[in-house]
């Protein structure tokens, strides 16, 4: 049975929450404090997905994300107020799997749910048999480590700009579009947000301008973006 903590202040949140959640089958804690969500992620029985509120009396949600993910890549979805353009972003750009704004619908929440932990199962299986690893000229992108090199020298990268290189790199001059990649690095299925995917690209084209002539992120119009190889 996976185990789903909820991280929120409000009560009825909580209730709501756990009560949908264990009616799909999932065993539910919760608490209300932002520092307790980091440690009960510590402990010797971390949860399966963590629901994370954005505000706490005690610590601010995106800090929470912040800290866990300095030790975990324990799926997280953010469960906030706050519906900006700006605040997803930020928020998936810290590392959390999805963003739900409130007031949300607990039937969508379970469906979100189970759509990541499939995603983080499928992922699971398949990485034995998959390649981690891909190099081209100057760049190398290590997904057992989860670090990119650039010229040799390792450059923090964020997990998900990492993620989405990685996607486009495995699969060289292969079109993808933004919410194919939305569903694989992010695995929204249709609830994404398709600028979320170009604000990671304009990042991604920052951090590699003018490592090599020989590949590049190119952006096919009307489409999506490819990693494209120059013969």
């Amino acid at each position: 049975m996976e185990r789903i903590l909820i991280a929120d202040e409000d009560k009825a949140t909580r209730d709501i929450l756990a009560f949908a959640l264990r009616r799909e089958g999932y065993s539910t804690s919760y608490t209300q404090s932002g520092a307790e969500a980091i440690r009960l992620c510590t402990g010797d029985c971390p949860p399966d997905l963590m629901i994370l509120d954005v505000v706490f009396f005690d610590k601010n949600g995106l800090d929470v994300c912040r800290e866990v993910r300095k030790f975990s890549d324990l799926p997280i979805i953010f469960l906030s107020a706050k519906s900006d353009t700006v605040d997803k972003i930020l928020g998936l750009e810290l590392g959390a799997d999805d963003y739900i704004t409130k007031p949300f619908d607990a039937k969508e929440v379970a469906a979100r749910v189970r759509a990541v932990l499939r995603r983080i199962k499928n992922l699971n299986k398949s990485e034995i048999h998959d390649k981690k690893v891909v190099k081209y000229e100057d760049l190398e992108i290590n997904m057992n480590r989860y670090e990119m090199r650039v010229g040799g020298k390792v450059q923090e990268t964020p997990p998900k700009e990492l993620e989405l290189l990685f996607r486009l790199a495995s699969n060289p001059n292969k079109v993808f579009t933004r919410d194919q990649l939305l569903d694989d690095v992010w695995g929204f299925e249709y609830y994404g947000d398709s600028r979320t995917i170009d604000v990671h690209i304009k990042r991604l084209r920052a951090r590699l301008a003018g490592v090599s002539r020989k590949w590049f992120l190119k952006t096919v119009w009307g489409v999506g973006y490819k990693f494209e190889l120059v013969e």
